[in-house]
């Protein structure tokens, strides 16, 4: 199955005293369509917008971090739980990632 790359940069800034200051900046890929993710979400009503947003955002940058390091023992741990709240959030929001891997 082909599943389409899609490529997302991450520019975080801090703003201090009204300064606004680059604290770091990166490339995230994957075949995931995050502003659908968001819309699923956001539909359920059990978040705010910005909440959403966060929500996704996070959840699929710990979930590649998770699957690049599948025998460090903190993810082991960890991961029965975080598949079951992606299994979770996927429920409530009538699929996942907007792509050809939906229901998965």
């Amino acid at each position: 199955m082909d599943k389409e790359k899609k490529s997302y940069h991450f520019n975080i800034t801090e703003v201090q005293d009204g300064k606004i200051q680059e604290v770091m900046n990166f490339n995230f890929g994957g075949h995931h369509d995050l502003a659908v993710m968001v819309k699923k979400l956001e539909a359920t009503g059990m978040f705010s917008d910005k909440h959403s947003k966060e929500l996704v955002i996070g959840l699929r940058l710990l979930h590649h971090v998770a699957k690049k390091y599948p025998d460090n023992e903190i993810i082991k741990a960890f991961a029965t739980a975080l598949d079951a709240f992606k299994k979770s959030i996927k429920a409530k929001a009538g699929g996942g990632c907007g792509c050809s891997c939906e229901g998965k």
